[in-house]
């Protein structure tokens, strides 16, 4: 009955089959990702709708740094027994929310019963241009907003606390314009969800980098997780277009470092809890 329910609130002519036969016209990248309670989030932290919005933008995040545009979703999700019908309407509008405000269609996926929610998020786009984890030396490197938030606010949950609900632990913010503007310039690229030091290794292991900074990080910024950032590599001669681009779209960015011949290895701990 639950599992009816829930795909009642999707209104899509590719659900009722046991797949969904689509003209897949040019899409070329697949990302999935998985939100599970007890790992990514606690209820008593976040409302349901806003679980089921966060866990469609940590996935979101994957296929814009990989220059692709969405076009469908396929959701797994695992259900508490004791969650009600206004339950699980509620977390259904979370993920109807993103699909409507990134243009991209709920086209199916699976549920079961689970002791705690449990989310996995497929998600299938198209990129003219896909941009890999491939930096090469010599080349500026930034990243947009700011960091260190996150693990701040995590923090102040973990003991017990309560955060605003626009932190970006509760509702990430997807930096799409800015790059889909800037991709033509952009060379590697990569989302900061498990820290800037952790994803900087592994721009490091498959191109062969490492990094002089321009300053100081502190390590609490360097490992905060899940800020779902840019960090981004580009050749110095596109420094000005970058700059315009991030003005044009409203976007912080700071370029901290420079690639060099080298490797990179994080100090961070694993951020999940």
């Amino acid at each position: 009955m639950k599992e009816e329910f829930f795909i009642k609130q999707f209104d899509s002519k590719y659900i009722g089959d046991d797949g969904a036969v689509v003209d897949l016209g040019g899409c070329n990248v697949v990302a999935s990702d998985s939100f599970f309670e007890g790992i990514h989030f606690k209820r008593e932290w976040m409302e349901l709708d806003e679980i089921a919005y966060k866990a469609s933008l940590v996935n979101l995040s994957d296929m814009v740094v990989m220059n692709s545009k969405v076009r469908y979703a396929i959701l797994n999700v695992g259900f508490p027994k004791g969650m009600s019908l206004k339950e699980i309407k509620t977390l259904a509008f979370g993920f109807k929310k993103a699909a409507k405000e990134f243009g991209y269609e709920i086209i199916g996926g699976d549920t079961i019963r689970d002791n705690k929610i449990s989310i996995s998020v497929t998600m299938i786009g198209s990129a003219k241009k896909p941009i890999f984890r491939r930096a090469k030396v010599g080349e500026f490197v930034a990243f947009t907003g700011s960091l260190g938030s996150v693990g701040r606010d995590l923090r102040v949950l973990l003991r017990g606390g309560k955060v605003s609900r626009n932190s970006k632990f509760i509702k990430p913010l997807i930096r799409n314009n800015f790059f889909y503007k800037a991709s033509r310039y952009i060379t590697a690229a990569i989302d900061i969800s498990d820290g800037l030091f952790k994803e900087l290794e592994r721009i490091s292991n498959v191109s062969n980098v490492g990094y002089e900074f321009f300053g100081k990080f502190d390590k609490r910024i360097g490992c905060s997780g899940e800020e779902y950032e840019i960090v981004f590599t580009f050749a110095p001669k596109y420094l000005n277009a970058i700059k315009n681009i991030a003005k044009i779209t409203k976007t912080p960015i700071t370029i901290f470092a420079k690639t060099k011949r080298g490797k990179f290895r994080s100090i961070c701990k694993e951020n999940h809890f």
